[in-house]
């Protein structure tokens, strides 16, 4: 069986397409190639090829295996396609009619993907579809993945662009909201868009391209602003740039001098593992001083195939930092938060944010009481590695930065001592200069 898949120009490895930077690239509607099966038009040299064993253990979940996925739903398709980022991101699964074919649709999901309400596209490579549970509407990746109508309830307080990003652009993709830093937005592009997204506005339309001109202006204002010392490129998914293309922008990065850091904000090893291929890691390695954000928001996440490819970064000397952002009946309960600390901590994957979900437009069923989150951080402040606890997070609506939030541990004062609450509940003093 063949279908008609749309696969975003700037892969690089489409034949007849140059990946020259000087094309406007990007998803635009109708580019498309034939896919499911033997994808001649795809060219895969063994370098992209990541021959990641089989799972040996398959997430917490009552999904089908992931081998037996792959031999019910893409019979003809060899271990080398499948381990092919190319294939996986040609093969993305869009639309509902398509996705009925994988899961069981409750009738909010239906409604969803079938209605023409639905502002964030769907995609989801076959490989993250692997991890969901057939049958269970409620099951955390899940829901995180697949669009529902709650989605399309504005409530109080939401916003499209909550964190006023675009009042604190000074050139289109560019947002300098702190003295020393700036953020880099890529493109528009993601293999898997994640329903919570904070540019659910923006992702998925076309509208933002990685093209030349544009990298040129955004690169001509860092250039110029003496202070920017770090650059976060984010998106969209920046490793989803063709090699050559990723590379020519790390290299006009550092080559400003005043470029101490970049870092890179990716969900790439928790959607698409196969992404971090050989080649890949070697140009990264290049650039350093470069630090890496991942996305991970559940331990299910944390496959064989995403070890092998936080092996990869870390072996690399990328430092790996996740952060998580803290959604309702998916990861908002002290046990699943642990576990997943500890499987990152296991990956070398640092954690780093547990962001409070911004009130983007829609978010009002993912959005936990602010409370939630406190618990969480004290349930694992203590009972835990250091290294394992986030920084708890608001990123305060209208542009205000991040600003963390901290269970209460000053109990108060008794004359010069200050009297500290510990993470058993228990107090202690501490005799404090005055």
């Amino acid at each position: 069986m063949q279908v008609q898949i749309e696969i975003p120009a700037f892969s690089g490895h489409i034949s007849g397409m140059s990946s020259s930077l000087l094309e406007e690239d990007g998803e635009p509607p109708g580019q498309t190639v034939k896919a499911l099966g033997t994808i001649d038009c795809l060219h895969h040299s063994p370098a992209t090829i990541l021959p990641f064993p089989s799972a040996s253990e398959e997430p917490s979940t009552s999904i089908v295996p992931r081998k037996t996925f792959r031999r019910t739903f893409f019979p003809h398709v060899t271990a080398r396609e499948w381990n092919s980022w190319h294939w996986q991101v040609a093969n993305r699964i869009r639309g509902g009619e398509r996705l009925a074919k994988f899961l069981q649709l409750s009738q909010e999901e239906q409604l969803a993907v079938n209605g023409s309400d639905i502002k964030l596209p769907l995609a989801i490579t076959p490989y993250y579809l692997s991890l969901l549970d057939p049958a269970d509407p409620l099951q955390p990746l899940r829901r995180t993945v697949v669009p529902t109508t709650s989605e399309f309830i504005r409530g109080p307080g939401e916003a499209d662009d909550p964190l006023g990003e675009e009042n604190q652009s000074p050139v289109p993709g560019l947002v300098h909201r702190y003295p020393d830093r700036a953020l880099f937005l890529v493109h528009d592009f993601c293999s898997t868009y994640c329903r919570y997204c904070t540019r659910s506005r923006v992702v998925g339309h076309g509208a933002v391209r990685a093209t030349k001109a544009r990298f040129e202006q955004m690169l001509d204002y860092i250039r110029r602003t003496k202070s920017i010392r770090d650059v976060l490129l984010s998106g969209g998914d920046p490793l989803l740039l063709a090699d050559e293309r990723l590379e020519w922008l790390l290299k006009n990065l550092r080559a400003i001098p005043h470029v101490e850091i970049i870092r890179i904000g990716t969900k790439v090893p928790a959607v698409l593992p196969q992404r971090i291929t050989p080649q890949l890691v070697k140009i990264l390695r290049r650039y350093h001083p470069l630090w890496m954000s991942l996305h991970f928001i559940h331990p299910d996440e944390c496959t064989p195939e995403t070890v092998k490819a936080c092996t990869r970064l870390a072996d690399a000397g990328i430092p790996l930092g996740s952060q998580t952002v803290l959604l309702r009946g998916i990861n908002d309960n002290i046990e699943t938060m642990k576990n997943l600390t500890h499987s990152l901590m296991r990956m070398r994957v640092r954690p780093y944010y547990l962001y409070q979900c911004d009130p983007i437009t829609g978010s009002a069923h993912f959005r936990t009481p602010v409370e939630k989150g406190l618990e969480v951080i004290q349930g694992l402040r203590g009972f835990t590695s250091g290294y394992a606890v986030p920084t708890y997070v608001i990123d305060a609506p209208g542009g205000g930065g991040k600003i963390p939030l901290l269970p209460e541990s000053v109990a108060g004062r008794q004359g010069s001592d200050l009297l500290l609450r510990n993470y058993e509940d228990r107090l202690f003093r501490y005799p404090d200069v005055i």
